[in-house]
């Protein structure tokens, strides 16, 4: 049975450069694969004219030779082309560049370059200290280079060559039927090379443990959740690659005045009964120190005062935010005779009189219709 035209089997035209052909061929090659149809004989079949075709059409003096001679040129031995068995190819050789690229995989030959790993570290600060700004000292743990062989791992007299296992990329890969899988490098441990004599100091690693003291400036208007990065001092890298950075996470403290939402700040302040009747002034904390709040006659609890501008101001637009004061009429307790004396005068006097009691009396309005729609 005569053979096919090799441009035919792959389904390109006679001018097709390399890059089509190789293009073609994954195609079909995934294709008739026998991992994907097994116990297919004709998918077996032209697999094996697939891989013919290819191995003969990117190879520039077969191709020549073909394309002058057709079939002819590789009768009776003349290059061998012919298509006994899979020749060891299986997907992993089919799509290695495919794989590659997804993998990283086009590195081969070149020393890996790994960037330091970023680091956290999580600070407590107070209300005060996120709202104006502050500076703070802080240790780290961390990888550093190494400074007796200046990271490279090696000895001063020592050799240092390329991994003979990875070909200096730091991993390998692996082929299980039709999936491709990628690993660090056994015999490197992924660095890519191989060292006479590893450096006494870091053990051929290139890099030591240290712990590091740096300044951090917290900007005024920080919250918890809010993270600063400083760049260059996480981890020191690979083989001289840089050192990944550092990310401080900011935790305000709980404040035993005040609580935050936002860029406003909110307290309690407690006024005593008379205050809330008549009205008065009362010193409240702010965070720039203490300011007069006034209390108008006739002040019911729960009332909130706003103190514009006495909040917290944010980092991005610069806007401060306000105070916001609840006030809580507070009930006076441990009441000598006297005082119980007065207070059920007042009791006595307001008795009755809706006009001293309007809340209480719009309540006891709203009751009495209530029971009286349930009769109905």
């Amino acid at each position: 049975m005569s053979k096919r035209d090799y441009y035919e089997i792959l389904g390109v035209a006679r001018s097709a450069d390399e890059k089509e052909i190789k293009k073609a061929y994954k195609r079909l090659a995934m294709k008739y694969h026998p991992d994907r149809n097994p116990d297919n004989k004709d998918a077996e079949s032209k697999f094996k004219e697939v891989k013919q075709a290819y191995e003969i059409l990117t190879d520039q003096q077969k191709r020549a030779a073909y394309d002058q001679y057709g079939h002819a040129a590789f009768e009776q031995g003349g290059f061998g082309g012919g298509a006994g068995g899979f020749g060891g190819a299986d997907f992993g050789d089919i799509f290695g560049d495919m794989f590659g690229d997804i993998f990283g995989g086009g590195g081969r030959g070149r020393q890996r370059v790994v960037r330091g790993d970023d680091l956290r570290y999580d600070l407590e600060i107070t209300l005060e200290e996120a709202v104006k700004g502050t500076t703070k000292d802080i240790k780290i743990n961390t990888l550093v280079e190494c400074d007796s062989c200046h990271g490279s791992g090696a000895q001063a007299d020592s050799k240092v060559e390329t991994c003979p296992t990875c070909k200096g990329a730091g991993r390998v890969r692996r082929q299980q039927g039709f999936f491709v899988t990628e690993q660090v490098c056994p015999t490197c441990h992924g660095s890519g090379k191989k060292i006479e004599k590893p450096c006494t100091k870091c053990h051929g690693d290139g890099r030591v443990h240290k712990t590091k003291n740096l300044s951090v400036k917290i900007p005024a208007g920080v919250d918890t959740g809010n993270q600063l990065r400083l760049s260059g001092e996480g981890a020191a890298g690979e083989n001289g690659a840089p050192a990944g950075d550092l990310y401080v996470v900011i935790h305000v403290k709980d404040h035993h005045i005040f609580e935050r939402d936002g860029n406003n700040l909110y307290c309690e302040v407690p006024i005593s009964f008379t205050m809330a009747a008549l009205g008065g002034e009362i010193e409240v904390p702010t965070l720039d120190g203490r300011v007069n709040l006034k209390i108008p006659a006739e002040t019911q609890t729960g009332k909130l005062f706003r103190m514009r501008g006495k909040g917290v101001t944010s980092t991005r637009s610069h806007y401060a935010g306000d105070l916001i004061c609840k006030v809580i009429i507070e009930t006076p307790v441990k009441l000598n005779e006297e005082q119980r004396n007065l207070l059920k005068q007042l009791e006595e006097s307001l008795e009755g009189s809706g006009k001293n009691r309007p809340k209480s009396s719009s309540f006891l309005d709203g009751v009495k219709k209530f029971f009286d729609d349930l009769t109905k």
